[in-house]
């Protein structure tokens, strides 16, 4: 996990221009507003990244909570929403210090492929004490063991071409392929979760689980959970 988080704190090539950052949150922030039960719900989005159209999930609710674990994605977000009195920014350690049963939603979307097995379980137990009876946690974007380096390049093709940066998505991916991230990528690995097993991790955990039908985000090839805390 520290090789992804020293990554992520630099500057990277993922996003292949503004164009392609700004949709790729907007959609996310578009997903992820429908799972808001009210709006008074308090909710957690954790590893939010750059999370740019974060105003729109707190428009939706009653606080959102923005956790990453790279300082520089947190001193960005803290700067950018620092007149958002519904947004605060909070590091990992600090969510681990929260009052049980203090969350109505917690989302953590494209963030499970860069976590042990361990991290992970670890995770998902802070996340049901953190939860309130019937509160849900969102798992999105998550990777299954049949999708390819390729699979991905090609949803992103087809969300370029629909969102006006295709060319620029295909010179990004081949400036990707000599990447920092492709390294990483082939050293230390990204993680993977065959559905079933995934469910059964989660029931594990105390929740009670389903697959979304489709997947949070452009690529329909990954995947996408919704697990409640029982009451």
């Amino acid at each position: 996990m520290r090789e992804w988080i020293a990554f992520w704190n630099s500057a990277n090539s993922i996003y292949v221009n503004a164009r392609h950052r700004d949709v790729h949150y907007r959609k996310l922030a578009e997903d992820l507003r429908a799972y808001i039960a009210g709006p008074t719900a308090v909710v957690l989005d954790y590893g939010c990244g750059e999370a740019l159209h974060a105003d729109r999930i707190a428009a939706a609710a009653g606080r959102l909570i923005l956790c990453d674990a790279a300082p520089a994605v947190r001193a960005a977000l803290s700067a950018r929403f620092a007149g958002q009195p519904k947004i605060e920014v909070r590091p990992p350690d600090e969510v681990g210090t929260m009052a049980d049963a203090s969350l109505d939603l917690v989302l953590i979307v494209s963030v499970a492929q860069y976590l042990a097995a361990d991290e992970f379980d670890r995770l998902l137990v802070l996340f049901r004490r953190l939860l309130r009876p019937g509160g849900r946690l969102l798992l999105g974007d998550v990777v299954p063991p049949s999708i390819s380096p390729l699979t991905d390049a090609l949803a992103l093709i087809r969300f370029a071409a629909s969102h006006g940066f295709l060319l620029a998505a295909i010179g990004g991916l081949l400036r990707t392929a000599f990447s920092d991230y492709r390294k990483l990528r082939r050293t230390v690995g990204i993680t993977v979760h065959e559905p079933r097993a995934m469910l059964a991790r989660l029931s594990a955990a105390g929740f009670a689980a389903v697959r979304a039908d489709k997947n949070i985000g452009h690529n329909a090839a990954r995947m996408t959970f919704v697990a409640t805390r029982p009451g």
